[in-house]
Order: structure tokens, then sequence, then C-alpha cells
């Protein structure tokens, strides 16, 4: 069965580009990195934020509340905390980037899905990463995780920039350039991805989308009992809300 079956078609606001006549219809699958093809919140996103507030303060000069308050801020307004920094701060980017996202001993910090190789390995289709992280991080995760060899190329951070400024999701003229770069018809792609915002605004150019939950982390009520994951039902912009990758073979 196609893995795709469940998913409904929208409404294009964008043209897709056409297939050539007679080519076979096959997915393109878009996988988000950081808690959607392992779990980040488990060890790496804590160390990622500590290191990014330390690399702020440090870079700055400001208390550890204001470097916070500004990595949040930046993340929420541009979609990582490096554009802000980028653009309203004497940072080095790439000096940024490297400081934050390296770790003594990556593996001990990754948890994924078991059988997750052989899970990918079973969707049809071609698989691209797309991610806001950094190139080097990026692949070593997919090294360790023993996926690497699945994706035909890593669309990290550093390949987003454009017009001399740097982007990242959910910036729609970078998908844009970033599609036709890797030859993928709007019409064809499909966006795995748990960060809902991301999903919300590439609907706009008629991708398909598959919100991934089962790697956000859990909230607590005032009581201090562990509530649902955060998000409940599925949005009108999602066509599929998952827990597992298992599910895009359903």
């Amino acid at each position: 069965m196609n893995s795709l079956a469940a998913l409904p078609q929208p409404r294009r606001r964008a043209r897709p580009r056409r297939r050539p006549p007679g080519a076979a219809h096959q997915p393109v699958w878009l996988f988000d990195l950081d808690n959607t093809l392992h779990h980040a919140s488990h060890a790496i996103f804590p160390a990622i934020n500590q290191a990014m507030t330390q690399y702020i303060m440090d870079s700055l000069q400001i208390e550890r509340s204001a470097a916070d308050h500004l990595r949040t801020h930046y993340t929420q307004r541009y979609g990582a905390t490096l554009i802000g920094l980028a653009r309203h701060h004497p940072v080095d980017p790439h000096d940024f980037l490297r400081q934050v996202h390296t770790f003594a001993d990556l593996r001990s910090m990754l948890r994924s899905e078991r059988g997750l190789a052989r899970l990918l390995a079973a969707l049809p289709g071609r698989k691209i990463v797309l991610t806001n992280a950094p190139e080097a991080y990026a692949r070593d995760v997919l090294a360790e995780l023993g996926i690497a060899r699945l994706f035909e190329r890593v669309i990290a951070i550093e390949h987003m920039q454009g017009r001399g400024r740097w982007r990242a999701k959910p910036d729609l003229a970078m998908l844009r350039h970033a599609l036709r770069e890797a030859r993928v018809p709007m019409a064809d792609a499909v966006l795995v991805e748990d960060t809902r915002g991301h999903l919300k605004r590439y609907r706009r150019l008629g991708l398909r989308t598959v919100w991934i939950v089962g790697h956000l982390p859990f909230h607590s009520r005032a009581a201090g009992v562990a509530a649902r994951l955060p998000g409940t039902g599925r949005p009108h912009y999602v066509d599929r809300r998952i827990h597992s990758l298992k599910s895009l073979r359903a």
C-alpha cells in the first residue's frame, strides 16, 4: 500500500513544478532532525540550550536571565537563535554553531526509535534532512544513528543563506530555493516535523505535512503530575499526526 494514501491533498497556493511526461510519482520526504529522527529533548536540547545561553552571556556580557530571554525570543521570532544573533549582534555565526553543537560523547546522548534504519529504508521515495542545525552536527547525528546512507542530502542552516543573510525554517523563500536546488517538485514533498509552526507556514506552499509528537517533552500541571503531550487533535494544516515513524507506513 502506498504510504501516502492516508494523506489528503491540500489546495495548492503555489503552482507546483511539473513532472516530466510519463515520470512515476514518488514522494520526497523532508525530515526534520531533532525530535523527529531522534529524541533530542532527552539530553541534547538541554545541553544546546545551556551552551547557547552561556555563549550569549560571554559574547554580549549580559546576565543569564537576559541571555535566556534573547535565546528564546530569537527562536520564536526567526526560527533559530542564530538568526537573531547574526542580525542584531556582532557574533560570529560559524563559531556560535560550532561551540553550541559540539559534544564530547554524542552517542551516549542519543535516543531513537528501535529499528529506525529499517523503518526509513522501507519508505518509498527520496529522503532529505531539512534542519536548522549546522551540517557537521547533523551528519554526526545521522552517522551515530546508522542512517546517514539513507539520505541523499542534508540541507542545514549553512545552506539556507540568501542575499547575504542567514535564514532558517520556516522561511518561505529559503524552502523554495532549497527545493529547486534539490530538484524537488512541491507536489511531491512531504514534510515530517515536530514543530507545528513550521508545518503551518509551509502548508501554504502545497507541501503535505506530518506532525510527529512522540519525542516532544511532557509538560507538568500545578501538582507536578505529567500532562499529555503538548497539542491535542490534529490542526487543519496537518495532514497526519503521528506518534512514531512507524506510522508513516500505515
